[in-house]
């Protein structure tokens, strides 16, 4: 959710512009390792890679996937910094790149894929359902942006307005997904930190 908040800064427009190229590219520079963090922690509790028939995980895919896909856009941040040291690239704010954005949209598949394995494709009073579908939302954001802001011959975007707002509602739609999940994720860790058996078990 931190991780969210900061792109969202970083790509609100008018906000943007007030806080200049520079401070932008670090907000998405600092929140991609937020998402980073919280990509390692989700696959690190999505379990074994193979289930007991020796075949992948879907849940597992879709972490590491997503893992990914966060390595991908601290390196496409890190870069966007990196050329502002560069005169012609003073001006130069970061936008999904596709690479990151396409790891995104697999690991939402495969987020969809363990909902259909658990025949609970259709289930709209359910946070974890709810989380699912806006986060796959904010992928398909994400790739939109991404497709914005493809880099021209001339070295413009092709939309940077479309690059923005699709970064926006992106980060918007993992702030959601998260949240929703958060009171849910909360009364898990209250009972096991209650229970002497879950917390034997962790052990």
């Amino acid at each position: 959710m931190i991780g969210s908040s900061l792109f969202a800064v970083g790509s609100m427009p008018g906000l943007s512009d007030a806080m200049g190229s520079k401070a932008c590219n670090v907000c998405f520079f600092v929140g991609s390792w937020f998402f980073t963090a919280a990509a390692f922690v989700q696959l690190q509790l999505s379990g074994s890679p193979r289930n007991e028939r020796n075949a992948l995980r879907a849940l597992w895919l879709a972490a590491s996937t997503q893992f990914l896909g966060t390595i991908l856009f601290n390196v496409s941040t890190g870069s966007a910094l990196k050329a502002q040291t560069f005169i012609a690239e003073t001006n130069f704010v970061w936008a999904p790149d596709a690479e990151g954005s396409v790891a995104f949209l697999i690991s939402a598949g495969f987020a969809l894929l363990v909902l259909v394995r658990a025949n609970a494709l259709w289930g709209p009073r359910n946070a974890t359902w709810v989380s699912t579908w806006v986060n796959m939302l904010g992928c398909v954001a994400f790739g939109v942006s991404a497709v914005g802001a493809i880099v021209l011959p001339n070295g413009g975007l092709r939309d940077a307005a479309v690059a923005d707002w699709g970064t926006l509602v992106g980060a918007v739609c993992f702030f959601a997904a998260s949240a929703v999940v958060l009171p849910q994720a909360v009364a898990s860790a209250r009972d096991d930190a209650a229970s002497p058996a879950g917390t034997a078990h962790k052990g």
